[in-house]
């Protein structure tokens, strides 16, 4: 069962995203196993199966909470409360 947390009242589902892929590891050629959306400002990673977990480092720098997954479902997942929204 999904967690009710404040973070994701700032969520924006409808945020465009920065591109296709991860952008770092389409930078440096490296290769992902599936893809997040910041929900606040459209960054797309990798997730952290992935050698990059650059969403996860996205978070990091950032302190955007809330990545939904991209173009493999809906669900939705806060990095500060460390569950699903």
């Amino acid at each position: 069962m999904a967690m009710k947390c404040e973070h994701v009242k700032q969520a924006n589902p409808n945020v465009a995203p920065s591109g296709e892929g991860c952008k770092e590891c389409l930078e440096t050629g490296q290769r992902w196993v599936q893809l997040r959306k910041c929900l606040s400002c459209g960054h797309v990673g990798c997730c952290d199966s992935s050698p990059g977990q650059h969403a996860n480092k996205h978070f990091k720098e950032t302190a955007h909470p809330v990545m939904q997954a991209f173009k493999s479902g809906d669900w939705k997942w806060c990095y500060v409360d460390e569950a699903y929204v």
